[in-house]
């Protein structure tokens, strides 16, 4: 049983500050089309929505970078766009926000990534997607690689996969031998088809969905919860499973005979968009302190909960963070 005081968590944050972490994954573009609905259309009965506003956001690998930044960490954010205006304005909102994007391979032979959103009343109606999900080039790869390589004082990796072809086996061999080698933590949030690439990371951080198809069978009770994490640790050789289990909170399995189960800290939900990209992060953010990983999973739980309380996708920020711990922390938290 752990217990996590708020000066706790203030000092962690303080730590943080100015560390590198790297990410490497499937960089977007969310563009959000949000509006009111007042009527059914006459051509077909879907709503009319009556468009009040246009943003556009760091989405993917490259929300995860955003995330990193407001909690003081130096992102290091690796992936690929287009030679497109998508391409352009995602660099343009990456500098906006203060992130360098010199590890960021422009493609001319690809679209950049993005996803549209339409929201009327807060209530999120349709998504559309723009992508190519083949791999990267060779190019691109040792791009990526290079670019980690050389860059001196990196406090963790990230791997951040959508399946949207950035993220290769050679990539994901040879970033996880490098930072083995150098002793630098990883952390992955997966998806399904490089799920079982992954060997010997440091934490690991599937959601329920993507641990079922993974391991072909449903993951419901306590006791399945159990043994799911207990044969992923074996599989995927990691010093940590981090399983999210969405609206019943978190899994951690720090071994065969050390699991803690987290609840979920959202008060109210309004979107889940982003959730994971804002738990990977402050998990590696504040494990990179020297943190345990129980203190780690806490603090991002309590992330994860804060940006699922607005629509759209919202990083989080070091204010937001500290109000709703403080808000629902008045004892220490229990895990």
């Amino acid at each position: 049983m752990l217990e996590i005081d708020i000066e706790r968590v203030e000092f962690l944050i303080s730590k943080c500050q100015g560390k590198k972490i790297a990410v490497v994954g499937d960089v977007m573009l969310d563009r959000f089309f949000w509006g009111k609905v007042n009527r059914i259309s006459p051509e077909a009965p879907v709503p009319v929505v009556e468009l009040e506003q246009e943003t556009a956001h760091l989405g993917g690998a490259s929300n995860v970078a955003h995330n990193l930044k407001n909690l003081g960490i130096i992102p290091i954010m690796c992936g690929v766009v287009g030679n497109d205006n998508s391409g352009s304005s995602f660099i343009e909102i990456a500098r906006n926000n203060d992130i360098d994007i010199s590890g960021i391979f422009i493609d001319p032979k690809r679209p950049t990534t993005v996803k549209t959103r339409i929201i009327a009343q807060n209530q999120h109606l349709v998504r559309v997607d723009r992508e190519v999900c083949e791999p990267i080039s060779e190019e691109a790869t040792m791009f990526i690689i290079e670019k980690i390589a050389e860059t001196k004082d990196i406090s963790g990796i990230i791997f951040q996969d959508y399946n949207k072809g950035t993220i290769t086996k050679k990539l994901i061999h040879r970033l996880i031998a490098f930072a083995n080698e150098k002793n630098i933590p990883t952390f992955v949030d997966p998806k399904f088809e490089n799920f079982f690439e992954y060997q010997n990371t440091t934490v690991f951080k599937p959601n329920r969905k993507e641990a079922q198809q993974a391991l072909n069978r449903k993951i419901s009770t306590r006791e399945e919860i159990i043994l799911a994490g207990t044969e992923l640790m074996k599989k995927l050789n990691t010093k940590a499973i981090l399983l999210t289990l969405g609206a019943d909170g978190m899994a951690l399995f720090e071994s065969e005979d050390e699991v803690s189960f987290v609840p979920t800290r959202a008060r109210k939900v309004a979107d889940v968009s982003g959730a994971g990209d804002t738990t990977i992060a402050t998990l590696a953010a504040i494990y990179t302190t020297g943190a345990s990983l129980k203190e780690a999973a806490t603090i991002a739980n309590y992330a994860a909960g804060t940006v699922c309380e607005e629509p759209g996708v919202v990083p989080i920020t070091i204010p937001r963070l500290m109000e709703t711990i403080r808000k629902n922390n008045q004892k220490p938290v229990n895990l």
